[in-house]
């Protein structure tokens, strides 16, 4: 008997995702999965078989630390411009994961691990053109002391793929396959180094076979994995990932550690992709936006307990923290733009989604936010939310999965 999971999601239709069949439930699959211990021994830390995507305009070093806070055992940077890091831009305090604490007020690095503010292990994520500026790159990020080095082989943006970087060099293998020599050779053996790529720029045989001559010379260049996301780059993020290619790769070589992506909005999905695909590790993308407990539900799966929704307490104590990091990062007036699309996102997880989030896309200064915060997420909002429950026990218990036959 198979267990077909359909998971609703906020962010698009449920048409839009094909049914999620797996062996057996997903209580059972959670139970028993373990993390790859060749990831763990390469990425020390590394010790549950998910983490956190490098998400543009999203993933710094804010957004990171509270999904570390909530269970995420492994975060990637937003993709890094090979050229602006050499030029002294972005990167060198808002990514940066030890810079970020010292320089922007959140104390001593060293005291901040023992509070737990700590942002490893983390990958550094490039994207360029030429390989030597790829390396001179990958060198800067070793010294400032990222435990990985990851290449961007997969963006679609149409900007980017003009200026022959991130999924254009699925149309140039040979190209890609120099970039990454560059790379892995300029970083010291002790690094890894690993490569996000799509399965093919399109879906002609020829994109397959380009895929294939980088997938296969990665591995035979040092590269330690690959992450592969199963939509093509001319699909950009529409439609749904073909899992189904992701399945074939890792039955086709099953010695390489091989991690997956794309379509992954709740933690359900996360134990459908390993179970359903065999992959090694899950990135976890667009479903851990103003979402960090999909991580902490994650590992009470693993443990064999349910997963919990977020009580009004909880998500305001999240996106309390959320904002005073971003505030340490950005400024106030920087903090309070860039939480408004967060908070648009936590406004999902709330009783009163709809009114919430139309009072978040409203925010256009700090006092806005401090006021949606507290008529929302206050004291009287969560007293409001416990009766609500007593009442209705039922309504915020998180979805299990039906079995169907």
């Amino acid at each position: 008997m198979r267990h077909c999971t359909v998971d609703m999601s906020v962010e698009m239709e449920p048409s839009s995702l094909p049914p999620r069949d797996t062996t057996r439930p997903i209580e059972s699959i959670a139970r028993e999965i373990t993390v790859d211990p060749r990831l763990a021994e390469l990425v020390p830390g590394f010790d549950a078989p998910f983490f956190q995507a490098g998400l543009a305009g999203y993933s710094d070093g804010a957004m990171r630390l509270v999904a570390r806070k909530h269970g995420c055992p492994y975060c990637i940077t937003e993709a890094l411009l090979d050229l602006t890091l050499i030029n002294g831009g972005k990167g060198r305090v808002r990514e940066d994961p030890d810079l970020l604490a010292s320089e922007c007020g959140l104390g001593d690095p060293e005291a901040n691990r023992l509070a737990g503010l700590d942002d490893h292990p983390i990958a550094g994520q490039i994207m360029g053109t030429e390989p030597d500026d790829m390396a001179r790159a990958a060198s800067m990020l070793v010294d400032m002391n990222y435990d990985v080095i990851d290449v961007n082989l997969a963006c679609p943006v149409k900007k980017i793929r003009k200026r022959k970087r991130g999924g254009h060099f699925l149309m140039a293998p040979e190209d890609a396959l120099e970039v990454i020599a560059a790379v892995r050779d300029a970083v010291p053996s002790t690094i890894p180094v690993t490569v996000k790529i799509r399965r093919g720029f399109d879906d002609s045989s020829e994109m397959e076979l380009n895929f294939h001559r980088i997938f296969d010379g990665l591995y035979e260049l040092g590269c330690a994995w690959a992450t592969v996301h199963c939509r093509t780059v001319e699909q950009k993020y529409k439609g749904p990932g073909r899992w189904s290619f992701l399945t074939d790769l890792v039955q086709r070589y099953p010695d390489r550690p091989i991690l997956g992506s794309e379509d992954i909005w709740t933690v359900n999905d996360i134990f459908a992709m390993l179970d359903q695909t065999g992959v090694h590790a899950v990135s976890v993308a667009r479903g851990c936006i103003g979402n960090p407990w999909i991580f902490q539900q994650a590992r009470a799966l693993m443990a064999g307990q349910p997963p919990a929704t977020p009580t009004i307490g909880q998500q305001r104590d999240a996106l309390l923290e959320h904002f005073r990091y971003a505030v340490a990062l950005h400024g106030e007036i920087g903090a309070s733009r860039m939480m408004r699309k967060f908070g648009i996102k936590f406004s999902t997880h709330h009783g009163d989604p709809e009114t919430v989030r139309k009072k978040f896309i409203a925010v256009k200064s700090i006092a806005d936010w401090e006021r949606v915060i507290e008529e929302h997420y206050g004291t009287d909002a969560a007293t409001a939310q416990e009766s609500d429950e007593t009442s209705n026990p039922s309504k915020n218990v998180e979805p299990q999965p039906a079995d169907q036959t």
